[in-house]
């Protein structure tokens, strides 16, 4: 649809509206005639907000682009981050998670790898990211059943899942880390100021950690660079 203005024989101009959907011109609506150019163009602007009405159109007015941004940003209720689930949450479905059927547990999972903070924390990003409102004394509650109802099948899911993907044999090495401080000032090649377990970040630290195979073989460890190389070229059987 559109408008035509069209000159009579009179020598009035008619604003009319005109279809043409089927390749033929019909007039649906003459809007109305007048020699007076300010009255046409009047003709004209009702004519258009006609076809607004009739096709259900908005029209925006980009003259001021400020006054469109702050309409569009007034006009948003709430968003919601969809990648979390579209990725995450179809790993979490092939795994096998969803055979627990409490939303709950689904929701805690995948925020905890996207956003691993408190459970207070974790509500607050539950309600502005997925508009879900929970308690945090909820996701305590929650904690309580996980434990005493639902714990042995997360594990036989875990334990099954992982048998699947190791191709039905399923190797260990156990190990343990700690850290060790000294009271100097200056690092070292070694020592290195960082995260301490005592509480000394000021110090310069060394990790000091042990691997223990399933044949009870160890390897005592010094550093983290220490321990991935030498966990890397373990060859021995039982050790991934």
């Amino acid at each position: 649809m559109f408008i035509r203005k069209k000159v009579n024989k009179s020598g009035l101009i008619s604003v009319q509206i005109i279809d043409k959907s089927t390749g033929k011109y019909k007039v649906l609506k003459t809007i109305g005639s007048n020699h007076d150019a300010d009255r046409i163009e009047s003709y004209v602007r009702e004519g258009k907000l006609w076809i607004q009405n009739r096709m259900k159109l908005q029209e925006f007015n980009f003259n001021n682009n400020a006054d469109i941004f702050k309409s569009m940003v007034d006009s948003i209720t709430g968003h919601r981050l969809v990648g979390i689930e579209l990725i995450l949450g179809k790993i979490f479905d092939e795994i096998g998670f969803n055979k627990i059927e409490d939303s709950l547990f689904r929701s805690l999972v995948l925020y905890r790898l996207v956003y691993p903070k408190s459970k207070l924390k974790t509500t607050q990003y539950l309600y502005r990211y997925e508009q879900k409102v929970v308690d945090e004394d909820a996701i305590y509650r929650y904690m309580d059943k996980l434990y005493h109802t639902q714990k042995e099948l997360v594990q036989q899911i875990s334990y099954t899942h992982t048998l699947s993907i190791l191709g039905n044999r399923l190797s260990a090495v156990f190990y343990d880390v700690t850290t060790l401080y000294f009271e100097v000032d200056q690092e070292d090649e070694l020592r290195k100021t960082g995260f301490s377990k005592e509480g000394k970040h000021q110090h310069p630290q060394i990790i000091l950690g042990i691997l223990v195979s399933k044949e009870a073989i160890r390897w005592p460890m010094t550093s983290m660079q220490e321990i991935n190389t030498k966990g890397t070229q373990c060859s021995c059987s039982g050790c991934i």
